[in-house]
Parts: structure tokens; sequence; C-alpha cells
């Protein structure tokens, strides 16, 4: 062998035994951190105490604020280098009495039927609203039928979740757009009020609320809008096509009551080599107030403060600034997330990664990436180090709606989201029974060390444009 080819061979072994002991140095600590969240984890103790003992937290309440204070209170004991709010004007909704709603049928036979308000729906009169009905399928279906068949009627839209679609998330924004703009468009036709089918695959008596939009219409045009039960839609679906002259009648008080200041809470551990580059990962701290939130979103809030924990725990001191972020007004407004964006852009803070848990406490599965060819590339070559713990869905596609305006101001930055089984995520999305005990304490710890194990893996490997990479800290 001669002399340039034994050095070739030299390097090529340096490089791969170098090689070797990063990937068994990585399992290691992967290790590290999923033992330490099965057997010490304390997302499920914190989820416990926010959601019975805080319990809904819609912005602008008394819930939000009280879940301001206890997570500021927590991430201060665990032990990171800053924790501070964040102020944010975020809308004050309330709900009022319970809705209540019927249907009318021959002989006046009364029906009751389980019916919620959207977030952010006017009031109907104090004697409620009665009146024929009009079934459609969505928002084109009854721009097609035109004023003349919608005046003086409540528009009752029932497109439901396409059961075919295995990723739910993808049937879920298959229909919503009749939740959000219902009510707008229905108005534009002189109806009178509008009750929408629950964005839900599961046939039960749950009424799921959600955001709702008017545009531009002004005051005196809003016209009121609840959700109905699946139970309840087929129920009006059938009974319509026996007699379509029936009369639907509900009853809502809900208010809305202006802006108020609430916050986004905010911890950092400051990295060693890149302090001036920030990771970030979190959930929002609203939550709907029929249920306690526990899936939507407590689940993402308790993980994004395990993971901050489960570095400290492991002894993992990360390269760059890693902040949790406890978002406000996600649900109806994301004015939490904008502000950070915001704020983040005024103070020239240079984001190169963001990850948020939004999907449910569910069994994890995977993550989707919002980025480019290397990193996305860099992720799968991770694969066999997330395989031991059944994690095997790597995927391009959204993020997190949180995170997601980081992405205008900070070039080249990586947004991901965490994918938990979702297949029962829509059975409590927005609705009454999104409580406690629907988490499974082992599916919640699973989904924070997965989180835990990528943002370490982000920390130490992630492709930079060169205009963001920065010369590290001289020790």
């Amino acid at each position: 062998m001669n002399k340039v080819l034994k050095n070739i061979f030299t390097v090529a072994l340096v490089v791969g035994v170098s090689a070797f002991a990063k990937a068994q140095n990585d399992s290691i600590t992967v290790r590290n951190i999923y033992t330490e969240a099965l057997t010490k984890g304390q997302s499920y103790q914190w989820l416990d105490h926010l959601s019975n003992d805080i319990g809904s937290r819609l912005s602008g309440s008394l819930g939000a604020e009280r879940a301001v204070t206890w997570t500021k209170a927590e991430l201060e004991k665990a032990g990171l280098d800053k924790v501070w709010l964040q102020p944010v004007m975020v809308p004050k909704w309330i709900r009022g009495e319970a809705e209540r709603a019927h249907i009318e049928g021959e002989n006046a036979r009364i029906t009751s039927v389980p019916i919620c308000a959207l977030g952010g729906s006017v009031a109907t009169k104090s004697v409620g609203l009665r009146a024929n009905v009009v079934e459609v399928m969505g928002i084109e279906e009854l721009k097609a039928l035109g004023e003349e068949n919608v005046k003086g009627k409540i528009v009752f839209y029932n497109r439901p979740m396409n059961d075919e679609l295995i990723r739910t998330f993808q049937a879920y924004g298959g229909c919503v757009d009749q939740r959000y703009a219902g009510a707008m468009e229905a108005a534009k036709l002189g109806a009178v009020g509008v009750i929408v089918r629950s964005v839900t695959h599961s046939i039960d008596d749950y009424p799921h609320t959600g955001s709702m939009s008017y545009g531009d219409l002004p005051a005196s045009k809003r016209i009121p809008a609840a959700a109905i039960s699946t139970k309840g839609a087929n129920l009006l679906s059938t009974s319509l096509k026996l007699n379509p002259e029936l009369k639907f009648f509900y009853k809502m008080s809900c208010k809305n009551m202006g802006e108020v200041e609430s916050y986004n809470v905010i911890g950092e551990i400051t990295g060693s080599e890149f302090p001036n580059k920030y990771m970030v990962i979190g959930g929002h701290l609203d939550s709907w107030d029929l249920g306690d939130g526990s899936h939507d979103d407590g689940a993402g809030v308790v993980q994004s403060m395990e993971v901050l924990r489960l570095m400290k725990a492991v002894g993992y001191k990360p390269k760059h600034s890693i902040r949790v972020v406890l978002f406000m007004n996600e649900e109806n407004g994301l004015r939490g997330g904008r502000k950070y964006a915001e704020e983040a852009k005024a103070k020239g803070e240079q984001h190169i990664f963001a990850l948020e848990s939004d999907s449910g406490g569910f069994t994890p599965r995977g993550f989707s990436f919002d980025t480019d060819d290397r990193n996305y590339n860099e992720v799968l070559s991770w694969k066999s180090l997330f395989e031991p713990y059944l994690i095997h869905d790597f995927t391009r596609g959204g993020s997190g709606a949180d995170i997601g305006p980081l992405k205008a101001t900070n070039d080249g930055i990586v947004l991901a989201g965490l994918r938990p089984d979702s297949q029962r995520y829509f059975d409590h999305h927005h609705a009454a029974n999104d409580t406690f005990d629907a988490v499974n304490k082992r599916e919640l710890e699973l989904g924070a060390a997965t989180m835990t194990s990528l943002v370490y893996l982000m920390d130490n490997y992630i492709q930079k444009p060169a205009k963001l990479i920065q010369a590290p800290i001289k020790q």
C-alpha cells in the first residue's frame, strides 16, 4: 500500500470510528431521555393540576389567568435560566347560560338536541330563534341556492368528516371551513342563523365548538352560529327529509367582551455555544370552555415544559438557547403566536428551529416538518435512533399554528409538529369530553420523550444557512 492510499485509509478509519462513537452517544442519550420520562416524568402530574385544579382556560377567562400564574411558577421551580411573561392582548368571549335547542315536528312534537355556540358568535334574542331550515353540504352549495332559498331561514351545514381519509387532520381540514366561515356566508344571503355539524368522526351527543368569523360584516348583519352534535345532525337531516317545513329553535346568550390583557409564558435554558440562536418548543395554554382542555392543548403545554426538565435531568447542556413558549389565544385569534414572532423580530432574534405539540396526548408516531431538503434528509438519517421507541412517521408538511409566524422573519428556520396517533383526537377536540381521564399517562410521557429527543438531535446536527451561522463562544 503506497503512502497516499495509506493516509486515505487512515483518515477514513478515523472518520468512521468517530461517526460510530457519535451514533452510540446519541443512542445512549435518547435512551436516557426515555427512561427519565417514563420513570420520573412530571408531565402527567402537571396535566392533572392544569386540568382538574385549574380547568378550562378560554382566552380572557379566570382559568387562563390562573394557568399563566401557575405555569410560570412551575417553570421557575424547574431551575431554568430565565422565566418571564410576555403581555398580549386577547379577545374575551363568554358563553353565558347553557344553550338550548329543539326540533319542532308535526303535531307540535318537540325533540331536544345538543348544541353549543361557536366561539365568537353573537347571541340569539332573549326569547331565542325559531325558523325553517335549509340543509346544505357546504358553502358552495349554499351559494348555489341563492338568496331566494336562504333568506329568513336557518342554514344547516351538514358536511361530515371524510371517513376514507386515514390522516384525520386532512379530514378535519376538508370540512372545517363551514364552521369558520359558514355564518358569514349565510348572513350575506339573508339567513337568520347557522347550525353546523360538529367536526368529529364520532357519532355521539357531544357538540364540538370552535372558532368562527364574520369577516368584515357589520354588527347589525351578524347571525348566531352554533354546532350541533353528530347524533343531533343526523336526526335533523332525517327529520327534514320527512318534513321539509319543520322549525328549529335555539337559544344562546354568549357575548363578546372586547379585548383584555393576557400573557405568553416563556422559559429558557441559555445555550452554551450559540446563546443568541433560539430553538422553541411550545403548545397553547388557552383552551375551549366546554371541557378542561387536556388534549387540546394541555398535553402540548406539559410536554413542552417537560422537554426542558428532561434536558436538565439527564445532564444535557444545549448548544443553542432552548425556549419553552406557552402561547395564549391559539383557539380564537392566534394572538400569542403572532406576538411572540413580532417581538422576536423587533429584538433581532434569530430562531433556527421550532417544535409544536398541538395534536393531543396520544401515542407519538413521529413528526411533520416544514424545512429544506438538507435538514429533512438529516432527520431521515435519525430513523434508527427512534425505531426502538416505535417512532417511524417522518413526513413533510405543516408544523403548528403558533410557531408558523416565525417562518416569515427567520430564513431557513426548521418547523416541526409532533404527530401522535390521531384516530381518537377528534372524538374529544373542542368538546365537553376533552378531559383529564381521556389522557393516558404513558402515551403522554412517550410524547414528551420523543419531543426531547428530536430537540437534542436538532441542537447537535441542524443544518443552518450560511448567514445564520454564528461563531461559538470561546471558553
